[in-house]
């Protein structure tokens, strides 16, 4: 037989329970959100509704780096294994936190974020599977030393079985691998420009490494769906993505893989890419053996606000009109959930076709209709319900958002616009990379951000335009300014840095390594060559000389549209300008697709002293579920960890941790204890960085 867990990465905050009897059964948590349903859910009852009031600290670890981390660990037969900040997996003693082994180059500091590992296991032989930049490694599980039989020494470059195009462009994967036997099936990350690579979905051989079956999301001639995209896109050239980077499910009793797809790239404009691109924004059902599709279903047509799907589906069975289905459910940024039979494809609840907005900007042309599910009701409110009453009453420069509301565009599926369109919920969801929970009942549990963020088009500067201008200034008006701005200030407030006498704060070294390999949910600009990237670097420093170099022009396909960078709609104190909730947690009985309650989830302390009502905030990383009747959860901006009567919605018990933790945590129980673990690395929206994983218990 074979076992399988996964591992994930991150800044780890551990709570050990008191369970009512010793004898009771060490519980693994063995896979990525707690199974291949994906569901998030243990059938510990050891910390109930009664004590988890009484939880305290049992353990810490504190891992050798600092930094975001959104790593949803797992534990397999007494060891914890996770991921650091700079994508160093280890393993820790489940009971104690003491450090088993770690894995990693310390001093190459590969600074994208990760969700954690796969557990592979045959008799003996034990896997933990997981990447570091391009590659996917098979380490063994007791010794975190690599398999010298898997791939080269250990590792598979994740480029493998990708057209030869792809070979130099940027690839990694934040989310562990869906196993099917001896196949791992990986998410991967790509850049969201016009130079992505494609998305194809790929199994390896997990004991050889070599690839098994590949999936083309761009189809090509002759393969179903082609005819949705122009007939040059399968070769690559200025399209790309349409990846599955969330992760997936698995219905290992049939045999199907359930994987979420992202848009196609470039994520804003799509006049190169007419048609209703299949199978990007999709939710596919493959034959986990073969890749062969089995059904899909399009969730945005010819997306145009990166309305990639966020997280893997969860896979339950309901009561569904007096009758017993096996389902897919799968949420979504838009504050959708989906219901599909999970082996016809059928929807549960009827979905809805409606009319959406003509495009402004020349040569694009957006699909006429989108898909809107009768029920559940969306848990965000929707863009096209919003009034001028809705800006936050707590604003103190409100008159002049009210001015600025009225401008933008705001119809639901209002196309990016040269005037600013609101994307709301924005583009970070809604639902998250975090996930939803769900338990046997049927009741799903998702926790969803309402922030407002602004797209706005602008012309984007023919390659002759900027051949006044050095090599380096060139780069980085082409590639930079999106994110950090023509004046190099950033957006703190939108969590894009500025790089401003970045010399006096970084050395050469340190910057061309984030250029290369990226940072965070920074892509690697991997298609500039080493010229390119030192001529960019000498601009970021002040060093480059202002003769015009006669260097080659740069390998990233133009578009002539794209947007002025990811910017939240906020108030002059960095509030959301949106009234609140601000942040939400949901029950939702998906068996009638009715809410059993909706609260705001997380609180701005200085509103709070100020005396007014709980407010929610953004929130990354999902809940646990028992089958006690608790619902854990971190995610929010304060910092804090908290504990919910699933049932009801009601707050039972919170601490403030070392750090943010924007990771969904995990439980398990050993030695008569139950414990339940969270990633706490903060950094993210503007928090203090940390490094801990910790454990709480009852006395």
């Amino acid at each position: 037989m074979f076992r399988y867990v996964l591992l994930a990465a991150g800044c780890l905050l551990t709570a050990a329970f008191y369970a009512p009897s010793s004898d009771e059964k060490d519980t693994d948590w063995p896979e990525y959100l707690g199974g291949p349903d994906r569901n998030h859910y243990s059938p510990l009852t050891g910390i109930n509704p009664e004590n988890v009031g009484r939880l305290t600290v049992a353990w810490t670890y504190a891992a050798p780096d600092s930094g975001q981390m959104q790593t949803s660990p797992i534990m397999v037969d007494g060891l914890v294994y996770g991921v650091t900040s700079t994508v160093q997996a280890f393993a820790l003693d489940a009971k104690t936190g003491k450090e088993v082994w770690r894995f990693g180059d310390p001093l190459k500091s590969w600074a994208s974020t990760s969700r954690g590992v796969t557990y592979w296991q045959d008799g003996t032989d034990r896997r933990i599977l997981y990447t570091v930049g391009p590659n996917l490694w098979a380490l063994d599980a007791k010794t975190g030393k690599p398999v010298q039989n898997f791939g080269d020494g250990g590792k598979v470059d994740l480029h493998t079985g990708l057209p030869a195009i792809a070979k130099d462009k940027f690839i990694i994967s934040n989310t562990p691998g869906t196993l099917f036997g001896d196949l791992i099936i990986m998410p991967l990350r790509l850049s969201e420009e016009a130079d992505a690579a494609p998305g194809d979905i790929r199994a390896f051989n997990v004991r050889t490494g070599k690839l098994a079956w590949s999936f083309h999301t761009i189809p090509y001639p002759g393969e179903p769906g082609y005819e949705t995209w122009p007939k040059e896109a399968y070769k690559n050239t200025d399209v790309g993505a349409a990846n599955n980077w969330s992760g997936m499910a698995v219905d290992r009793k049939r045999g199907i893989v359930f994987v979420p797809t992202g848009s196609a790239s470039y994520d804003f404009y799509g006049g190169n890419r007419r048609g209703q691109n299949l199978y990007a924004n999709c939710l596919l059902a493959l034959d986990a053996q073969t890749g062969k599709r089995l059904w899909h279903y399009q969730f945005i047509h010819h997306d145009v606000w990166d309305r990639d799907i966020p997280a893997p589906p969860n896979l339950v069975t309901l009561n569904h009109n007096g009758q017993l289905v096996d389902a897919v459910a799968q949420v979504t940024k838009q504050g959708y959930v989906f219901v599909f039979d999970r082996v016809t494809g059928k929807p549960l609840f009827p979905i809805n076709e409606v009319p959406a907005p003509k495009s402004a900007i020349p040569g694009e042309v957006t699909w006429p209709t989108q898909p809107v599910p009768s029920k559940p009701a969306p848990y965000a409110r929707q863009v096209n319900t919003l009034t001028e009453k809705d800006i936050s009453p707590y604003a103190e420069n409100r008159d002049s958002l009210v001015a600025r509301f009225r401008k933008y565009r705001k119809e639901l599926f209002a196309a990016p616009s040269r005037e600013g369109t609101i994307i709301y919920p924005g583009f970070d969801g809604g639902a998250e990379w975090g996930g939803a929970a769900a338990d046997p009942e049927g009741i799903l549990y998702v926790n969803s951000n309402e922030m407002a963020w602004i797209l706005t088009m602008v012309d984007t500067p023919k390659q002759d335009a900027l051949a006044h201008l050095p090599t380096g200034e060139r780069i980085y008006t082409t590639t930079c300014t999106p994110c950090h701005g023509a004046d190099r200030k950033g957006n703190a407030k939108s969590g894009y840095p500025s790089l401003v006498d970045i010399g006096r704060r970084r050395d050469r070294a340190a910057v061309t390594q984030v250029i290369s390999n990226g940072k965070g949910m920074m892509p690697g600009f991997t298609t500039l060559t080493a010229d390119e990237k030192q001529a960019l670097v000498a601009f970021l420093f002040g060093e480059e000389k202002k003769e015009v170099a006669s260097s080659t022009a740069s390998k990233k396909p133009w578009l002539p549209y794209r947007s002025t960078g990811y910017n939240k709609f906020l108030d002059s104190q960095g509030l959301p300008a949106i009234a609140p909730p601000w942040g939400t947690l949901n029950a939702i009985n998906l068996n009638t697709g009715d809410y059993v309650w909706k609260i705001p989830f997380g609180e701005v302390q200085a509103l709070k002293d100020k005396g007014i009502p709980t407010t929610g905030t953004e929130n990354y990383g999902g809940p646990v579920i028992t089958a006690s009747g608790l619902l854990f959860i971190g995610a929010t901006k304060d910092g804090k960890f908290r504990a919910f009567d699933k049932k009801t919605g009601r707050l039972l018990w919170e601490t403030k941790l070392p750090a943010a933790a924007f990771a969904t945590p995990i439980t398990y129980q050993i030695g008569g204890k139950q414990y339940v673990v969270i990633a706490c690395g903060g950094q993210k929206l503007g928090t203090p960085k940390g490094n801990q994983y910790v454990a709480f218990a009852l006395p």
